[in-house]
């Protein structure tokens, strides 16, 4: 799941009527007070949220609509700080929130609320370590989202969401399907993605939040940025203060290396009193700056970022950039050192960024700043700023594998990114060959599941497939998980 789930769409539909009075509300639909507080969340603005909803809450305490939207101001308080010591009271909340649903009348809302609450209640679990009441959750939510479907087939919010947990349990990579299997828990992605898809093409009133999960799902696990990147525009024009598109709009063009555009986002995102802090923007502009090569005003903004954020992950990630900007930059030795050091401070490294940063200080390696460089203007988009920086890589008998891979990987992504895809063909082979099939870097593998995404393009299916296999079949590396979870997802879609 992303950011907000279970909630309503702020944007209306077109063509919807006006809202209709508390007495008029249709069966399954939010009352129009739950409603305005919810477009206030989507906006992160959680303050002004809790005091619309308050009267509703108190009137109606057993109301589903007003405790569904209560539990998504919660649930997004903690995801955005990542606060432990905001959690008990979150998970009290919760649990009650449920046990008052319980005296609440069957209805396709209440129980959809019932099972978007504690899948929230297990994803709060998760992130704080609580993994056997977590994974309890989780199904249980799963299994009661079913349920819903079943017993509702028209009413699309749980399509929705019972879209997003079967494609996420259906792309789980193989290595977690002893979990899967202890839980109990089978789902197809295509299926999932079917139901994501007819939540997405009707109005409701959460319509515009599954637009927004299926062209996500679409952009990072099947290389179509496009409908993501049109709709976050577009919903950033009908809606400029609201922070939550502007993080959407920010990230999806810094994930496909449009490296200015995302930061002209930052710097036009709302801002303001009434906004709920979300300190990862911070750790996103400090990649951004350090792709351009503003060095010091990236580290401002990843020390603004750790000294802002509640949370462990992507602490290890953030020390890692530091140590980046401060010897890229030429800091003094002393910086640069104190930088390092701090990756290995204790902490989790479940997201890939903190593992690579981990990785990194334990394999003890000294970084090429040349390909350094590289790398980073390509990941911003500098594409021809990073091929005149590789020219002066020379490779000598001294040079170490790991940069002897690199450099022509670096090249291909580089030609990529500039539409030269002959090029980038001729140096994603090249970064293979030169690996062979067991190099413990991700540069080979990448560079399999590249080619398998311009075969596909191509429409040569059969060349798609021996690459995007060729991806998954290479030993362990950084970004493993994700490489194997999109090479898995694409031989899916070729068949």
């Amino acid at each position: 799941m992303l950011l907000l789930s279970g909630a309503t769409d702020a944007v209306p539909a077109a063509g919807r009527p006006a809202q209709p009075t508390e007495a008029t509300v249709a069966p399954g639909e939010l009352t129009p007070s739950s409603r305005r507080a919810y477009a206030e969340v989507l906006k992160l603005r959680l303050g002004p949220a809790r005091e619309l909803l308050r009267p509703e809450l108190a009137s109606t305490p057993t109301a589903p609509a007003p405790l569904l939207v209560a539990n998504c101001i919660d649930f997004a308080d903690l995801l955005l700080s990542q606060d432990a010591a905001r959690y008990d009271a979150l998970e009290s909340a919760q649990e009650a929130r449920l046990t008052a649903l319980d005296k609440a009348p069957a209805s396709a809302l209440r129980d959809y609320a019932r099972a978007e609450i504690t899948l929230h209640l297990g994803l709060c679990q998760l992130l704080f370590k609580h993994l056997v009441m977590g994974g309890y959750h989780l199904r249980s939510g799963y299994r009661q989202m079913q349920d819903v479907v079943k017993h509702y087939p028209a009413f699309l919010p749980a399509r929705k969401t019972l879209g997003i947990c079967q494609f996420a349990i259906g792309s789980l990579p193989e290595g977690y399907h002893w979990l899967l299997s202890l839980l109990g828990l089978t789902a197809s992605s295509s299926e999932g993605l079917k139901n994501l898809a007819l939540a997405a093409a009707q109005p409701h009133d959460f319509q515009t939040e599954s637009q927004i999960y299926l062209s996500l799902i679409r952009e990072s696990y099947y290389k179509k940025p496009e409908e993501a990147l049109h709709l976050a525009e577009r919903l950033h024009a009908q809606q400029p203060d609201n922070l939550l598109i502007s993080y959407l709009l920010i990230s999806i063009n810094k994930r496909q290396h449009h490296g200015e555009a995302a930061l002209a986002a930052y710097r036009a995102r709302p801002t303001g009193p009434a906004y709920t802090p979300v300190p990862y923007l911070r750790h996103m502009a400090a990649d951004l700056l350090l792709y351009k090569g503003d060095y010091d005003d990236s580290e401002r903004e990843n020390l603004a970022f750790l000294r802002e954020y509640k949370g462990l992950h992507y602490r290890k990630d953030a020390a890692f950039k530091l140590y980046l900007a401060a010897w890229l930059g030429g800091a003094p030795a002393a910086a640069v050192a104190r930088y390092r050091a701090q990756i290995n401070q204790p902490g989790p490294t479940d997201v890939e960024e903190d593992n690579y940063a981990q990785h990194y200080y334990h394999e003890a390696v000294a970084l090429n700043p040349i390909l350094t460089r590289a790398r980073l203007q390509t990941d911003g988009g500098y594409n021809q700023q990073a091929l005149s920086t590789l020219r002066s890589f020379h490779s000598t008998p001294a040079t170490l594998w790991r940069d002897r891979i690199e450099e022509p990987y670096r090249r291909a992504r580089a030609f990529q990114g500039l539409g030269r895809l002959d090029s980038a063909w001729y140096y994603f082979e090249r970064t293979q060959t030169v690996a062979g099939p067991k190099a413990p870097y991700y540069f080979a593998p990448q560079a399999a599941l590249q080619q398998g995404y311009l075969a596909q393009e191509a429409g040569k299916k059969a060349q798609a497939r021996f690459y995007f296999e060729k991806a998954l079949h290479y030993p362990w590396h950084e970004y493993k998980n994700s490489t194997d979870a999109k090479a898995t997802l694409a031989l899916r879609e070729l068949k």
